[in-house]
């Protein structure tokens, strides 16, 4: 039955096959580059913006319990490192990219919750939502996403601990400290008003998003069909040790979320590329894309920038290394 849910459920398989037999009556071949090509972009954009959507309306929907104001009064009932554990939670019900948690991190920051507090929701937020979770599912399997975010949680959380130790308070910048914070209680709200807030953020998050589906499906498609296995292979395939840090830093430069990020993990993995390098790409990307660096520069100075890259940068490398260790196991 698990299988069942994650194949053709999860993963829609039936709807690749589906589009295979159309596209041969049209007299398309499949097994060509074109239509081989046709056939991924087809199935994969429809599958993740059906999945796209659902998660966006189901993880909206728990958002609307949890608005900025109740945030930060969870997490200032908390102390040590539990706090920390709370604000990586809060993390995974939040905005699916870095670009919009960096606000949600600005605002608790100058709340005047602990430093350390903050970037454990700022490093949890993109690289382990809901949404990684289930389209990890579909693609890699049960195993392959739940260890996925445990890790992903655990850096959080050991990242947040080590800047809170670091006392690194005064590396903020100065108008965030000052800002003046108005304590405003969220109305209660009522279910029609959480169902369409639901459905208002899966119309805007799909009109942000959908370029970089498209994107993101393309290049998978790509790589799926017309590059060389060797050529893969013989960057990041097995035994070759540095295949994670070159994955890990090629997806810094990009900007994307986990939607745009799986067509093309899944194309690499296809073409003979390791678990864990795939998945430290995706990290890199979702969690250290140049956009959202230079927007985290707003907040906060050089030297506290450079602690959070190297906290996560080394986090995304020991997380691929270990997948591609055990990935007899997971795959």
């Amino acid at each position: 039955m698990w299988k069942f849910f994650q194949d053709q459920m999860l993963g829609m398989k039936w709807l690749n096959h589906l589009i295979g037999r159309l596209l041969e009556m049209m007299g398309i071949q499949t097994d060509s580059r074109i239509g081989g090509s046709v056939q991924f972009f087809l199935y994969d954009v429809i599958k993740i913006i059906v999945l796209l959507c659902l998660l966006i309306f189901l993880i909206s929907y728990i958002q609307s319990y949890f608005p900025p104001e109740k945030g930060k009064k969870i997490m200032k009932r908390f102390h040590g490192i539990g706090a920390n554990c709370i604000a990586a939670f809060l993390g995974t019900v939040t905005p699916f990219c870095s670009c919009s948690s960096i606000p949600l991190f600005i605002g608790f920051t100058s709340a005047r919750l602990p430093l350390g507090v903050t970037f454990s929701f700022l490093i949890s937020s993109p690289m382990v939502d809901l949404g990684s979770l289930v389209l990890l599912m579909s693609v890699f399997g049960a195993k392959v996403a739940v260890i996925y975010v445990i890790l992903g949680l655990m850096i959080a959380v050991i990242g947040g601990v080590v800047i809170e130790k670091m006392h690194m308070d005064s590396y903020v910048e100065d108008y965030i400290l000052k800002a003046h914070q108005v304590e405003i209680d969220s109305p209660s709200l009522k279910q029609k008003d959480r169902l369409k807030y639901a459905r208002e953020q899966v119309v805007s998050t799909f009109k942000k998003v959908v370029p970089y589906i498209l994107i993101g499906v393309g290049i998978g498609a790509l790589i799926h069909n017309w590059i060389p296995e060797k050529s893969i292979e013989s960057v990041l395939g097995k035994n070759k040790i540095f295949g994670v840090i070159i994955a890990t830093f090629a997806g810094i430069p990009m900007y994307a979320d986990i939607f745009g990020c799986i067509p093309i993990a899944e194309a690499l993995l296809a073409k003979g590329a390791q678990l864990g390098t795939v998945l430290s790409f995706m990290m890199g990307v979702t969690t250290l894309s140049l956009p959202s660096m230079i927007m985290l520069k707003k907040a906060i100075k050089t030297k506290l920038l450079g602690v959070f890259i190297t906290i996560c940068t080394l986090g995304i490398i020991a997380v691929g290394y270990l997948f591609n260790l055990f990935q007899a196991w997971f795959i």
